[in-house]
């Protein structure tokens, strides 16, 4: 029998996932001693500024070619398995009970926490993890109930994370020794074999992405904010995009950085914490996030420190994906709830290397179903090995690698949604202008921020648009404070020709990559596709 410590439902113990250890469990043991273990047990180091060091080993992102998915008689015509590795219910039960053995003799951290802000959709979301810093970092990423509530917590998701545990590719039916395996009929995830601490997060947006739709919820991966008035705005963006930047707005309450809902009591954030990028991290440029980093229970992923235990956020000698996660009240302006209206904007961002689109484009709800599946962004020259020229990306819902069911379903959702409650679309080109990149420029934060500005107050409503020749959204053309040539792309070229040339590229990269949408949208949506532009005078 194990010794339990800490404050727990009696009856509803690990046990309930098959779960048995001779060793020590710790539930819901707070920040200060799971820092004392962390650094007892040489999982990590404290830095100088107090906060918590821990370095993952050989995987320093998410290992997406080792998730999978249970196919079995319910998941079998709700999953989108193009997206989607299977995994058979015998190989499932084989792994599970191979790791419950691996585990039998193990001191396990348990952490009972939420996953939605909003209790309407809240899922009770347990994790069980046998690093002390695992379970810190999951105790400021999600959402922590009263402790009182603790006494009667049932879990209605369990994530297993046993990093020492090596999968069998043979006898379970992966691809590795590394596993992340996901059955959303039992609700529960077992994770092996990587100590990257954000698979634990994302397996939460996975089962929320996979359970909310049928409750006529939007699962979405953006940020999101809220001004003054109430008037929310969501962000959706890939990586490298600005969303976190321009959401982090000090003018406006955060509401989160990452996962969020809307449903019919407005937009709510699935977390109760921040798991931000540090690599060049300046406390000029982001003095919140900076901030954050010197704080006591933050935790600081593969960061390197110097002999005096100082982080130096420039060093990307271990990974590019350096982090730190820490719970959203160490944000000034964060709310407190992670509750909001209904969105009065959503802004879809795009970091377009090719310098073709404009730096703000109004959209129309088809317009912004058929950017929302498409995804779209543009790797740059130099930021992954063989990338030598600018590099079309399409993440479908701007999140693919988390998205269960198929794109049309979150897509249809959303455009209902934005219909119901009259929401402005808009989308924002973080990328470059004048040219392409190594020959243009990166589009101006400034310029972006007074855009976006206008677009979130409503002052931009009352400029005159043009219709963008090859996109077919609306284009403002003259805004204040604003040089006119920069809000047309063509304009800023030297080489029109080569203009042109680039945006009929372009254009014909989002006509293939949505061909494998054509069947599941109807025609207004087809309609609201790019087209080809003859050359312009």
């Amino acid at each position: 029998m194990s010794e339990d410590l800490g404050v727990r439902n009696p009856s509803a113990g690990i046990g309930l996932c098959g779960l048995n250890t001779t060793g020590t469990v710790r539930y819901n043991t707070g920040e200060a001693e799971l820092i004392e273990l962390a650094v007892a047990n040489g999982e990590a180091t404290l830095t100088a500024h107090g906060a918590l060091r821990a370095l993952t080993g050989q995987h320093t992102g998410r290992s997406a070619k080792d998730k999978f998915v249970v196919r079995d008689d319910t998941t079998e015509n709700q999953i989108w398995w193009d997206n989607n590795k299977p995994m058979t219910p015998d190989a499932f039960d084989s792994l599970h009970a191979d790791m419950m053995e691996h585990a039998k003799d193990r001191d396990l951290f348990v952490q009972d926490l939420i996953g939605g802000a909003d209790e309407d959709y809240a899922l009770n979301s347990r994790v069980v993890t046998e690093f002390a810093w695992h379970a810190l970092f999951i105790r400021n990423l999600l959402i922590r109930p009263e402790r009182a509530a603790l006494a009667d917590y049932v879990p209605a998701l369990t994530i297993i994370n046993l990093p020492s545990f090596r999968a069998d590719p043979a006898r379970h039916g992966c691809r590795s020794e590394t596993v992340i395996a996901v059955n959303l009929v039992r609700g529960l995830v077992l994770i092996g074999g990587t100590s990257y601490a954000g698979e634990m997060k994302k397996s939460v947006f996975t089962a929320l992405n996979y359970l909310l739709p049928a409750k006529g919820v939007m699962p979405m991966h953006c940020s999101a904010n809220a001004g003054p008035e109430g008037d929310t705005a969501v962000f959706f963006g890939l990586s490298g995009t600005g969303k976190t930047t321009l959401s982090a707005d000090p003018k406006r309450t955060l509401i989160g950085d990452d996962e969020h809902g809307w449903g019919e009591h407005g937009v709510f954030n699935f977390e109760g914490g921040c798991y931000a990028k540090t690599i060049r991290l300046s406390r000029e440029a982001e003095p919140e996030i900076f901030g954050t980093t010197e704080r006591f229970g933050t935790v600081l992923e593969n960061v390197i420190l110097d002999e005096n235990r100082i982080p130096d956020f420039d060093d990307g000698s271990l990974t590019e994906n350096t982090r730190c996660a820490y719970p959203l009240h160490f944000i000034p302006n964060a709310s407190e709830t992670g509750r909001s209206g209904h969105p009065h904007n959503i802004i879809m961002l795009t970091a377009d290397a090719f310098g073709v689109m404009p730096p703000i484009a109004r959209l129309t709800p088809e317009q912004a179903m058929y950017h929302f599946l498409s995804g779209y962004t543009a790797k740059v020259a130099g930021t992954e090995k063989g990338v030598t020229e600018p590099e079309a990306t399409f993440s479908t819902c701007f999140g693919a690698p988390f998205m269960p069911r198929h794109p049309s379903e979150y897509g249809d959702l959303l455009r209902k949604l934005i219909n119901d409650h009259k929401v402005n679309c808009w989308l924002v080109n973080t990328g470059w202008t004048g040219g392409a990149y190594g020959e243009g420029q990166r589009m101006p934060i400034k310029a972006t921020r007074a855009l976006l500005s206008g677009a979130l107050d409503g002052s931009l409503d009352t400029a005159d648009f043009r219709t963008d020749p090859n996109f077919g959204f609306a284009v403002p053309v003259d805004v204040e404070g604003i040089d006119s040539a920069i809000l047309d792309p063509r304009s800023t070229w030297a080489d029109k020709d080569a203009y042109d040339a680039a945006a009929n590229r372009l254009v014909s990269m989002f006509v293939e990559n949505f061909a494998k949408f054509e069947a599941h949208v109807d025609g207004s949506v087809l309609d609201a596709a790019p087209g080809f532009q003859a050359a312009a005078e």
